[in-house]
């Protein structure tokens, strides 16, 4: 089956590399100080996005909008969104209802323009899920489907680091003050012993807050030790000669622990339950698609993020990156109150209230006309 046209993206405006770099600076400036008193905890978008022109390959019968505004980001943990768009699934169970896609670097931006209505739903890491949910009170989003595990390592310079035990006095670095990864490395360094500033990242450990763009150049230079981030950017280390340490897989029960979630606007739920139990229906085709066809989707996906962030993969990255993801519709609710009480146990974030965060009525309806069984929502959810 040859994919359907790709659905149109949003892209950042081209700028001066010198207003760029204001822009950044400016951009790090402000979240040093507002991150902290936005309970330190998610990430940071370094871009901004306008919404795409809408999908001209819808066709079939309208469900009751016109369209749906979906986002993502334009990384290899995001292959569902990839390439359920890609492959045109998405569009398939929406008919005549046409889509708008909208890419985010980052989880803040995206619960912004979800809380704006800029989109309608996304998939999106459970840090910014967490956070976005708790500072609306529970008002502003529902957590509706699972799409990935796993695609977290720490990967170290082997001539520095052989063992968790050389890890004192080294930097690792993490991509975001209060991300998912930098909560994650934060618990194990306490795990073993180690005493960091939550805040500060100083301590036995020096944990390096730095954008995944620029780690593998900060690796090379030799300002890094090593690194905990999701792929690609792991396999990118590996290719400059770094080793993997951890495998994030052995920390949790079974191998696995939410690294994406699909998130729903509570309005855009209420209003349009038919549209979003068409874009789950998709997802979940888009999981078994993958399933069944790995090779396939894994260039899928690569296409897609040629078209979504301007190149695609190496396959010296893509392949064991790709390999290292699991794509799944459970949303896996136990280990999200798990990453909570990490970012808890840090110092990043208050003990949240999770109760409803999770609405998962109309995933078992997809999963149940497919003869599969519900899933768990931990005792979080709204059914």
């Amino acid at each position: 089956m040859a994919p359907n046209p790709a659905i149109p993206h949003t892209r950042t405006r081209p700028g001066s590399g010198r207003t760029r770099r204001s822009a950044a600076a400016a951009a790090a400036a402000l979240a040093a100080v507002g991150l902290l008193s936005a309970c330190g905890y998610g990430s940071k978008s370094a871009d901004r996005t306008d919404a795409a022109p809408a999908s001209a390959t819808a066709s079939g019968a309208k469900l009751s909008a016109d369209t749906v505004k979906i986002g993502y980001f334009p990384n290899l943990t995001h292959g569902t969104a990839l390439v359920g768009i890609k492959d045109g699934i998405f569009q398939k169970e929406l008919g005549a209802t046409r889509i708008k896609t909208q890419t985010f670097n980052a989880g803040p931006a995206e619960i912004e323009a979800l809380n704006a209505g800029s989109i309608d739903l996304g998939w999106i890491g459970p840090s910014p899920a967490i956070n976005g949910y708790t500072k609306s009170n529970g008002q502003s989003l529902k957590i509706i489907g699972g799409s990935a595990s796993g695609g977290v390592k720490l990967v170290v310079n082997p001539d520095r680091i052989k063992s968790p035990d050389d890890l004192r006095g080294k930097k690792i670095a993490t991509p975001q003050l209060g991300n998912t990864q930098d909560v994650a490395l934060l618990n194990y360094l306490a795990g073993k012993g180690y005493k960091v500033d939550a805040q500060s990242g100083a301590g036995d450990v020096s944990v390096v807050r730095t954008d995944n763009k620029v780690t593998p150049d900060a690796y090379k230079s030799g300002s890094i030790d090593g690194a905990w981030v999701p792929e690609p950017t792991a396999s990118k280390l590996v290719t400059l000669g770094a080793k993997e340490l951890l495998d994030e897989k052995s920390l949790w029960p079974d191998g696995k622990f939410v690294i994406t979630n699909i998130i729903v606007s509570q309005k855009f739920l209420k209003e349009h339950p038919d549209v979003v139990e068409a874009v789950l229906r998709g997802s979940v085709n888009t999981n078994a698609f993958i399933k069944a066809n790995p090779d396939r989707a894994k260039a899928d996906a690569n296409a897609q993020l040629k078209i979504d962030a301007g190149s695609s993969l190496d396959p010296a990255v893509l392949d064991p990156a790709w390999q290292d993801i699991d794509f799944l519709d459970d949303p896996l609710a136990g280990t999200l109150q798990a990453e909570a009480d990490h970012a808890v146990t840090a110092g990043l974030l208050k003990k949240p209230n999770l109760n409803g965060i999770y609405d998962l009525t109309l995933l078992d309806q997809v999963l149940k006309q497919q003869g599969r069984p519900a899933v768990a929502d931990a005792g979080l959810g709204t059914r």
